[in-house]
């Protein structure tokens, strides 16, 4: 007797339902897929309908051009390929292709509107039809998400599996507060292809219930955004099609699963520490760094840190690929109370960013690896930081230190180095117009960034002075909403917001990080203080707070009359605390064995 199984799909982008071909077409490649385990397996269908919703929602031009930008900009999108160009000025009238591609997704997080409709049409299905499974694509993925997420929802007993998924990127998860919870389903599958062109993202989720499968396919144009090829992947056909096809076998794979997850231990503490002295161009090299690095990590072993739990990374292998490699690995399977720390030696800087109509709206503060080029591809910023971040569990602890500055600066023969670069002068012209009244240079205005930062508006620890720079480690392009609607958001779905981890900057925003040179070595003059004071307070089993240690720092350098003020931020429960993991000097460290004599 043939088995049925109960499938909701929501189809995704480019007006699918014109086709009338894609339901057969999915439910074929579904059951053909599915029966690779259970043979006697069928597929009974059913399908969500949601084009005549964005056929009544408005959709301007102008609006358009700004949340495009914002859609391309948002830090992890994979190129756009043969889908549409990069859009250069205001878009005029809205070619088709965009209207039912980027321009869904769009109106979908414009419209608040929409979205509540659109979601109303996935739950009253799951009640009509309570599918033991939802296949959600693209789109589609981004409605049957909102609506999994919800307490109303009924599901329990439900799988989730989205493919070709934009739910990961910025622009989208500045809708749900900053940060993705799970869904209230048995499990969730999310099929990832690196070569989707669709403005697809990787998704870090920290829950038993949560799997992503990498799925890669090229295939010219964007046919690597095709749903039936994710459909009938193997590594699909492998992984969540063998779960629920329901077999004994595999109900078997499926409690492995867990266990796995349950009994993998995870690493407590890890600690990647950057320095870079040699950069390319003589006039940027420093001294210091690399003894800030081997400092910090003898500090981090005094504090109870294992060898084997610290990276470094040095000079010409701190490129801005090698650093995100590495965080990669600082950053993945962390879990409750896990500690990690990052920690950097060397220059910063501040790019101007260009938004809408070629208009520079924005700064990213940013770390400057030794291929450093000025452009955000050889840069390390936030956009490139905070996927990694930002959904780190709660309750485990991050830090990140940084020796640098980002207002530029020069290195004065018989002075103190400064730790940062000032740009080339056509990308500082970036920042500045002419005034004709004063017949002078000045800063440009940054209104048009201001008014599209949402919560962080009017808070300069996470925007700078100028109102519109993005700091590291503040996740800005996810906190989007209005402060009244994020705080709604979050209370709605349970959560506080993207992680945010504790921070420790060398400066203030304007002014200079300075070396300093003890006896015949360098230092950061930061790091050095830094590592005294806070080993000073191991010795008295009297560990500072975070605030009382960048107090007792920044007055150490004034005695000192180092003009740089030590930042923190984070959470203010945590400030209030010493550091995390490091709250004591290591006991019991094996000695070193003593060479045999010569002879």
């Amino acid at each position: 007797m043939s088995q049925i199984l109960e499938v909701l799909c929501v189809h995704g982008i480019g007006h699918q339902e014109a086709d009338a071909t894609w339901q057969s077409d999915w439910t074929r490649t579904l059951r053909d897929s599915l029966r690779a385990w259970r043979p006697d397996l069928e597929v009974a269908a059913s399908f969500v309908a949601y084009d005549d919703l964005f056929e009544k929602a408005p959709f301007g031009p102008l609006d358009t051009a700004q949340a495009l930008w914002k859609l391309l900009g948002s830090g992890i999108w994979h190129g756009v390929g043969d889908l549409f160009s990069r859009p250069r000025g205001p878009l005029g009238p809205i070619p088709d292709r965009v209207r039912w591609t980027a321009g869904m997704v769009i109106q979908w997080v414009e419209n608040e509107r929409l979205r509540t409709s659109a979601r109303a049409r996935v739950l009253q299905m799951i009640a009509e039809r309570k599918p033991a499974l939802v296949v959600a694509h693209s789109m589609g993925s981004l409605i049957a998400y909102d609506a999994l997420i919800r307490a109303e929802v009924k599901a329990e007993s439900c799988t989730f599996v989205s493919l070709g998924s934009q739910i990961g990127n910025a622009f989208v998860r500045g809708v749900f507060g900053g940060r993705l919870v799970p869904t209230r389903t048995q499990a969730w599958w999310h099929l990832f292809n690196r070569h989707d062109d669709v403005f697809t993202a990787p998704i870090r989720l920290a829950d038993a219930g949560f799997h992503q499968v990498d799925t890669p396919f090229d295939i010219k144009g964007i046919a690597d955004h095709d749903a039936l090829q994710y459909l009938a992947h193997p590594a699909t056909v492998n992984g969540p099609w063998r779960v629920v096809a329901g077999g004994p076998a595999t109900r078997a794979v499926a409690r492995g699963l867990q266990v796995f997850a349950r009994g993998t231990p995870r690493p407590q503490r890890r600690a990647l520490l950057v320095g870079i002295n040699d950069y390319p161009r003589k006039e940027d090299r420093l001294e210091g760094c690399l003894n800030d690095v081997f400092l910090m990590s003898s500090v981090l072993q005094d504090a109870g840190f294992r060898a084997e739990e610290i990276r470094v990374v040095l000079d010409g292998r701190a490129t801005a690929a090698g650093i995100r490699s590495r965080l990669h690995w600082l950053l993945e399977d962390v879990g409750d109370h896990d500690v990690r720390l990052f920690y950097y030696s060397g220059h910063g800087a501040q790019i101007p960013r260009y938004g809408e109509n070629e208009e520079v709206d924005r700064l990213d503060e940013c770390l400057v690896p030794h291929d450093f080029d000025w452009t955000p591809e050889r840069a390390f910023t936030d956009d490139q930081f905070w996927s990694l971040y930002s959904q780190l569990p709660y309750k485990s602890r991050f830090v990140a230190i940084f020796d640098c500055c980002h207002s530029g600066g020069m290195t004065r023969h018989g002075g103190p180095r400064v730790r940062g670069i000032a740009p080339p002068d056509d990308i500082r012209h970036r920042s500045l117009r002419w005034d004709s009244e004063y017949q002078m240079w000045v800063p440009r205005d940054f209104e048009r960034g201001r008014r599209a930062i949402g919560y962080t508006r009017n808070r300069p620890e996470y925007t700078g002075d100028c109102g519109a720079c993005h700091r590291l480690g503040r996740s800005v392009p996810l906190r989007s909403l209005e402060r009244t609607q994020y705080v709604a958001v979050r209370k709605k779905l349970g959560h506080e917001g993207p992680y945010l981890p504790v921070i420790l900057q060398a400066s203030a925003e304007h002014q200079f990080s300075y070396e300093y040179r003890h006896g015949v070595a360098s230092y950061g003059a930061f790091t050095f203080a830094l590592a005294e004071i806070f080993r000073g307070g191991l010795r008295r089993q009297q560990p500072l707070s975070v605030e009382a240690l960048a107090r007792r720092v920044g007055k150490r350098l004034e005695e000192l009359e180092y003009d740089q003020t030590p930042q923190v931020v984070g959470p203010k429960a945590l400030l209030s605390r010493p550091l995390p993991g490091l709250t004591r000097l290591r006991s019991g460290v094996p000695r070193r064995r003593k060479a045999p004599a010569p002879g």
